[in-house]
Parts: C-alpha cells; sequence; structure tokens
C-alpha cells in the first residue's frame, strides 16, 4: 500500500466535507495513518485545509458558470457571481458548515489569511482580465481591487443571513457588480 500523501489528505477532507461532516484533524490523521503532527505540516491548520476544500469547490464553480453563461462584459461578470453565490446558497455541505458555527465559518472563508478569499479574487481577476482583453470592459480600475471589491460584494450578499441577519439574495449582488462595472441599465 503506498504512503498517504498530503494529496490523500486533501481528498479525505474534502470527501467528508461534501458528505456534511465536520473536519476532525485527529481523525483525519488516524484515517489517513499518519500523526497529527505529520497532518498539520502537510496542511498548516484546520483552517488552511477547510479554505483549501471551499476554495476549489469554488473555483470550479465558476469555470463552470463561465462555461456555461454566454454574453460578455459586466452582465456576463454579474452573471457569474450570481451563478456561482446561489450554489453557494444550494449547497448543502456549505450550508450545514455555515449553520454549524456561522463565525468560525465566516473566518475562514473571509478573513485575510483565508484561502477562499485569495484564491477567488485570483479567479475573479482572470474572468476581468478576460474580458478586458476581449475589450468587453473597460475601467480605469486596478483589475485586483476591483477583484477584491466583487468579492466583498459577493460574501456580503451571500452571508447577509449570518452578517445582519437579512435575507440572502444573490440578485442584489449581481446588481452592485454591474453598477460597479458602468453597467447602469
Amino acid at each position: 500500500m503506498a504512503r498517504p500523501s498530503p494529496d490523500d489528505a486533501f481528498r479525505l477532507a474534502r470527501a467528508k466535507f461534501l458528505a456534511g461532516e465536520r473536519l476532525d484533524m485527529q481523525q483525519l490523521a488516524a484515517e489517513l495513518g499518519v500523526n497529527r503532527a505529520t497532518l498539520y505540516r502537510w496542511v498548516g491548520s484546520k483552517e488552511l485545509l477547510l479554505g483549501e476544500v471551499i476554495s476549489s469547490l469554488s473555483i470550479a464553480a465558476q469555470k463552470r458558470a463561465r462555461a456555461e453563461l454566454e454574453g460578455s462584459g459586466p452582465p456576463y461578470i454579474a452573471a457569474v457571481v450570481e451563478q456561482v453565490l446561489a450554489g453557494i446558497l444550494t449547497n448543502e455541505p456549505m450550508q450545514k458548515f455555515l449553520d454549524n458555527d456561522a463565525a468560525y465559518a465566516l473566518r475562514v472563508l473571509t478573513s485575510k489569511e483565508s484561502t477562499v478569499q485569495r484564491r477567488g479574487i485570483e479567479a475573479t481577476r482572470e474572468l476581468l482580465e478576460e474580458q478586458v482583453k476581449l475589450g468587453a470592459l473597460e475601467t480605469p480600475a486596478d483589475l485586483e481591487d476591483l477583484a477584491y471589491v466583487i468579492m466583498r460584494i459577493g460574501e456580503s450578499f451571500v452571508y447577509s443571513d449570518v452578517i445582519t441577519g437579512t435575507e440572502p439574495d444573490v440578485s442584489k449582488a449581481g446588481q452592485m457588480v454591474r453598477l460597479l462595472l458602468g453597467d447602469h441599465n
């Protein structure tokens, strides 16, 4: 039998997350047949491992949205954002993660140390760059800054129930992204 690897730890953690299970590092190490110190050396921390798992799912969702949706420019970018956010709202494992400990989940999802946030900004910047290259988006803004703001808009509306106690509304996020990008229709 092959020795377990960091990739095995990621795959097992991803499977547990998708099954709606809490990620227990002691249990994960035992299932992998390694000690906790080895697991932590591989993944850094529970938060970083969860961030890797969730960001892999988010990036895949954005790639699907980009492939499925048609159009260009601000309406297309907003539609991609809306579809990804709608996916978060209907993803049972993600909702269970948020329901179990909302403050912890938001820290994993939105903090400056968050892999989810960093990878989401990168993917959004790539989307913006693509639209600029196509001539479908003109903006004087730095694309990294713009991607960050778009991420924050999305977070504000998809996690609004946890942040402000209001019902999540991905259509409002899309509207704000269109306005931010200069589409006032």
